[in-house]
């Protein structure tokens, strides 16, 4: 790799953690004006060479070289002066403070020593007026749901003035109209000469977005091509094999109904919602962000209460906010946020598979720990799920597996009626197809799956009866044979438009 005049580069880094080896020998340069799609399976080693950059960890081989010197970047302060942001996959908010708090933490202005509070102010609406996002400066961000919290996170790395951008993940839970508003940022910070650095897990983006591929595989280097390569050619060089077909969905025969909801209300959420899920059946929940789709789910799977109607499985009725009953009578739900709702994320692997099961397992009063630790052994090896040991805590793993563990746990439990949220937000395509199968051996084998999606050509593709919502009702109904993005778009956006008309 030549010495560039003006570049990012990392040449040769490795990084062991323990004995698990994540990152050996890799290269990766940022060229000043250029995107740089970093892509890779889950534990391919992108976050690792992400938080290099950022400060977060040191590499143990290899060297850092910035404008052509060597440069040593030990701390996330040593990143920001070199003029580097960096955007993190997971959030790094703080929910009590305000949204100019936020995106000026650690940095504040200060006059006399004195809070300034009108120049603080100032930094985090010029922030947001770079990525159109028009809220109160004032209001709380943990009262924002998580597309603006990302906004946010993206406006505080804006509001430094980089030289060096790292995107990590940064449309996972951004609608069309938002990632399109981010890629208009992203144009105009390429032409001002900025250097990025972008991970997506949505091959579509690449073209788009990209200039030029480096492909990661289980820590290592394995290309580096144009955004342009087409999209089977990427997915072989991210998982090492063709895989011939990314919405796999086999459609056994339908049984009767596993799953029925009948005029379910929730005051500000869900209104009149009736639905019925059968036995071999994916139906696909679609709909703009804020439909009621995640309050629907949680109300199903007795996370939340729920004001009118009922639900019952294979006709027996559901108790109203018991997710202990929903579990013992088949229920097993995959929440929109894994990290606060799907994990404990300072236990095991093993407890965290284990949980809904730990007391239909146990022996008499005693908890069954070395089944729990076998069995947990065995859906780890069944879902791909990379680790050293059942024993780590699951915060150890990258976000990908951890979203397996979360399946695993209703593996084991042995669900019929699967609630699915956003199932793959954050995977890569090859655990995406591993996910995507784990659903057809649970209609095949006669359990039923209610799947909400903010990404169409999943629920497309996946489901085999699609279901709108809008404004916290189901406004249409259509087989997945007959519909199209446009079909699904267009019946969402009209119902928003005509409540907003009334």
């Amino acid at each position: 790799m030549s010495n560039s005049i003006r570049a990012l580069e990392l040449r040769g880094v490795g990084k062991r953690f323990g004995g698990v080896v994540a990152l050996d020998n890799v290269d990766l340069t940022i060229r000043p004006g250029q995107v740089q799609v970093l892509l890779g399976e889950n534990g391919a080693g992108k976050s690792t060479l992400v938080k290099m950059i950022a400060g977060v960890h040191e590499p143990d081989t290899g060297e850092i070289l910035l404008d052509g010197q060597k440069v040593q970047i030990t701390s996330t302060k040593d990143a920001e002066n070199l003029g580097i942001a960096t955007i993190h996959q997971e959030l790094n908010l703080v929910p009590s403070m305000s949204i100019a708090e936020n995106i000026t933490l650690g940095r504040a202005p200060r006059t006399f020593g004195m809070l300034d509070r009108r120049a603080m102010r100032s930094i985090a609406q010029d922030a947001l007026d770079r990525i159109g996002l028009d809220v109160d400066l004032k209001r709380p961000v943990g009262t924002l749901g998580i597309a603006r919290q990302q906004l946010v996170e993206i406006a505080k790395a804006l509001s430094v003035d980089a030289k060096y951008l790292i995107l990590d993940e940064p449309t996972a839970a951004l609608t069309h109209t938002e990632i399109a508003r981010l890629f208009e940022v992203v144009e105009q910070l390429r032409e001002r000469g900025v250097g990025m650095v972008f991970i997506s897990h949505h091959l579509d983006e690449i073209a788009e977005i990209g200039d030029t591929v480096t492909v990661l595989r289980d820590g290592s280097f394995v290309d580096e091509v144009p955004a342009s390569t087409p999209e089977p050619e990427l997915i072989r060089l991210m998982v090492g094999r063709d895989i011939d077909q990314l919405f796999p969905r086999k459609k056994p025969a339908l049984g009767p109904p596993l799953l029925q909801v009948k005029d379910l209300s929730r005051s500000g959420a869900f209104d009149d919602v009736s639905l019925t899920v059968r036995a071999g059946e994916v139906v696909g929940l679609a709909g703009l962000v804020g439909a009621g789709r995640t309050e629907l789910l949680r109300a199903i799977a007795g996370a939340d209460s729920y004001d009118d109607g009922s639900v019952q499985v294979e006709g027996k009725k559901l108790p109203k906010r018991d997710v202990a009953a929903g579990v013992k009578m088949g229920i097993g739900h995959v929440p929109e946020d894994r990290k606060r709702q799907g994990l404990v994320l300072k236990a095991s692997v093993e407890n965290n598979l284990g949980y809904a099961t730990l007391r239909s397992s146990a022996k008499g009063p005693l908890a069954d720990l070395g089944g729990q630790r076998k069995r947990a052994k065995e859906v780890s090896e069944q879902l791909r799920i990379r680790l050293n040991d059942v024993r780590q805590p699951v915060s150890s793993l990258s976000g990908g597996n951890q979203q397996k563990v979360v399946f695993g746990r209703w593996t084991l439990a042995n669900s019929r009626v699967l609630l699915l949220d956003e199932p793959t937000r954050g995977v890569d395509v090859g655990a995406k197809v591993e996910i995507y199968e784990l659903i057809n051996r649970i209609t095949e084998a006669g359990g039923a799956v209610l799947l909400a999606s903010s990404e169409l050509p999943e629920v497309l593709g996946m489901s085999d009866r699609i279901l709108v919502m809008a404004g916290g009702r189901i406004v249409g109904e259509m087989p997945a044979s007959e519909a199209t993005q446009d079909s699904v778009m267009s019946l969402a956006v009209k119902e928003v438009e005509s409540t907003r008309v009334h």
